[in-house]
């Protein structure tokens, strides 16, 4: 993992069909695999929230694929805004 100087923290929510279609496992599963740290949740609304740490290019690369989706995950808008890295952190969780 690279310093903490080369990364960027990022917030997003996604919006469309992201819950009971496995979202936050293939968010998870997306952003271990490219050494990405952060967490993603289900919202009461329907909605899913997620925090996305990492290097720039990965991140964005990162984003693409969660837009895309896969299988049954449709994702019409991905709101995002920059957040402060969080020193330190390690692996990416599915919070409840």
């Amino acid at each position: 993992m690279p310093s903490d100087t080369n990364l960027v923290r990022k917030a997003g929510r996604a919006v469309g069909r992201v819950q009971r279609v496995f979202f936050r496992r293939f968010v998870q599963a997306e952003a271990r695999a490219r050494d990405v740290t952060g967490w993603v949740r289900n919202m009461s609304d329907g909605s899913v929230t997620m925090e996305l740490q990492g290097e720039p290019p990965i991140i964005e690369q990162l984003i693409e694929r969660i837009k895309k989706g896969k299988g049954q995950i449709r994702v019409d808008s991905l709101e995002l805004s920059d957040l402060p890295v969080v020193e330190g952190e390690k692996g990416f969780a599915i919070k409840r």
